[in-house]
């Protein structure tokens, strides 16, 4: 069932005018393990940048958990690595939002960490790497981000394998 914000923002559960939310299903369909957490210097989601920059942004860190160190092998080949990540601090009942000063548009016409799943996605500069701790460029999330997985990016294609 679709539920129309037409109350104040400020009221509605953080909705803006013109946004629109669904009941989510009652169970869900998978599962997932975190591999690992992601240091960043925003404790807050509202100081975190709009989408990460992996030349210029600021130096971070991926902790991947002991466990999945034998999956790192070989990962120190690779300049640029694709970081998937959940947002775990994310709406995921919108299904039209109000982008700033924009009309409403669908939730999956937007990079915008409120969707149903709340896995965000950065390409990042890889820079070093020291046993289970990656540094990189270019992440956009809170400290403490849950991460998902970690995917690297072919040079020749730009594809991900």
């Amino acid at each position: 069932m679709a539920i129309e914000d037409t109350e104040d923002p400020a009221m509605a559960g953080g909705m803006r005018a013109g946004e629109l939310r669904i009941d989510l299903p009652g169970g869900f369909d998978a599962q997932i393990y975190f591999i690992g957490r992601i240091r960043t210097p925003w404790s807050l989601r509202a100081e975190c940048p709009r989408q990460g920059d992996s030349v210029s942004g600021p130096i971070c860190t991926i902790e991947v958990d002991p466990r999945w160190r034998d999956a790192l092998k070989g990962i120190e080949g690779n300049e640029r690595l694709q970081i998937l990540y959940w947002m775990g601090q994310a709406r995921r009942d919108l299904v039209l939002q109000t982008p700033r000063g924009q009309p409403p548009i669908g939730t999956f016409a937007l990079r915008s960490p409120a969707r149903p799943n709340p896995i965000a996605s950065s390409f990042v500069s890889l820079l070093k790497i020291d046993q289970l701790t990656l540094t990189v460029r270019g992440l956009d999330c809170v400290d403490g981000t849950a991460l998902v997985d970690i995917k690297p990016v072919y040079p020749r294609s730009g594809s991900v394998g």
